[in-house]
């Protein structure tokens, strides 16, 4: 499985697209066109498009614990 340009590692493409699967199955609006009706597949397809935005936040300082 080759990841998308804007995913560093196969454990943040699966996060994306199962909460944009889930965001799916609750009734938004699939953002491409695709001969599948299965929210997996249109949010996997919808990732490696670039139309999912997500954004990385900074792991918690030590200093915190």
């Amino acid at each position: 499985m080759e990841l998308p340009q804007n995913i560093d590692s196969k454990f943040r493409y699966i996060l994306v697209s199962a909460s944009r699967a889930a965001q799916l199955r609750a009734g938004s609006k699939a953002r491409v066109q695709c001969e599948s009706d299965k929210q997996t597949v249109i949010a996997q397809r919808e990732v490696c498009a670039g139309l999912v935005p997500f954004e990385i936040n900074a792991p918690p300082s030590s200093k915190n614990w």
